[in-house]
């Protein structure tokens, strides 16, 4: 039988696209009624009654494009069937000449020793042009969990937005991060903090009061903590240490502070955070804190 590749119709179509267990499956239908998705970036590919695959795309709200892509599952024995349905998707949704949107996915850590499972998706988006960006650990703090009091540093609101802006561009030196590595290949300091900046950390609903920069005793600026909300829930949207104030343990006061600003903002169910598997200094400040590390993640560019 014919199998069909194309969009949801339209949101009642949303069970269709359910077909196949994920954990951002509950995430979906919200998705829709706040601008965050389309039907027309949730692919299936059919045959008959039968959902044979599935790709989703994801963007900020009111965005004209996905910013992301972090939907790919499909049965056994349809790898074909999956990488036909993503050259379909992305004709219709990234103009010629333009780059895919990354590709994320919640995997359990150990998820490469399961030959049949997350493996077979990155091959399948290996086959056409992906490759593994880095695989990043995400981190939970949970209610009850302590929360140190900063012992070596003052803290502040930021006096601006040049003062952000000139902060996040010193740190970016020395970065151990994969994406922050990515970018500098192509585009300087300064441009790498204002897309990161103008381009998600000012977007967030929680109210810039609650960053903070951490100083030494005579005010010198020794980096800084961005606490937040993003549309799911409470985070810690960056966190840094400028490079010479690196290697002197001042990471876990900034850390504390982070952690208690959200914690006193409310009733909150968790704090969320993430890291790159290969930034060590930075996941052992998260577990020294309490985090736990629940999940990991795959982000595939191209």
């Amino acid at each position: 039988m014919h199998v069909t590749f194309r969009p949801l119709a339209g949101p009642e179509e949303l069970p269709r696209f359910l077909h196949f267990l994920y954990d951002l499956n509950s995430e979906v239908a919200d998705d829709l009624t706040a601008g965050r998705r389309r039907p027309a970036w949730l692919w299936i590919a059919t045959r008959g009654d039968e959902v044979l695959a599935r790709a989703g795309w994801w963007s900020r709200p009111g965005a004209p494009a996905p910013y992301l892509m972090d939907f790919l599952d499909f049965a056994p024995g349809e790898d074909g069937t999956a990488e036909t349905l993503v050259k379909h998707a992305l004709s219709a949704l990234v103009p010629a000449g333009q780059t895919p949107p990354e590709f994320i996915r919640f995997v359990p850590p150990g998820w490469a020793r399961d030959p049949q499972g997350v493996p077979r998706t990155v091959a399948v988006l290996q086959r056409l042009g992906a490759h593994l960006l880095v695989e990043r650990l995400r981190l939970e703090w949970r209610p009850g969990t302590p929360i140190a009091a900063p012992a070596r540093l003052r803290f502040r609101p930021f006096a601006s937005t040049a003062e952000a802006l000139d902060l996040m561009t010193r740190a970016v030196a020395g970065t151990l991060d994969a994406h922050d590595r990515a970018d500098l290949a192509t585009m300087t300091p300064r441009a790498v903090a204002e897309e990161h900046f103008h381009g998600e950390l000012e977007r967030w609903p929680s109210p810039q009061s609650w960053w903070r920069v951490a100083t030494l005793d005579d005010g010198a600026p020794v980096g800084f903590v961005f606490p937040a909300r993003n549309d799911y829930g409470p985070i810690i949207a960056y966190i840094a240490v400028l490079p010479e104030h690196r290697g002197h343990g001042y990471i876990d006061d900034l850390l504390a502070e982070g952690t208690r600003v959200l914690a006193e903002s409310g009733d909150i169910p968790r704090i969320r955070a993430s890291t790159d598997v290969g930034n060590t200094p930075m996941a052992a400040a998260f577990a020294r804190a309490g985090y736990v590390n629940y999940q990991n993640e795959l982000n595939m560019t191209w």
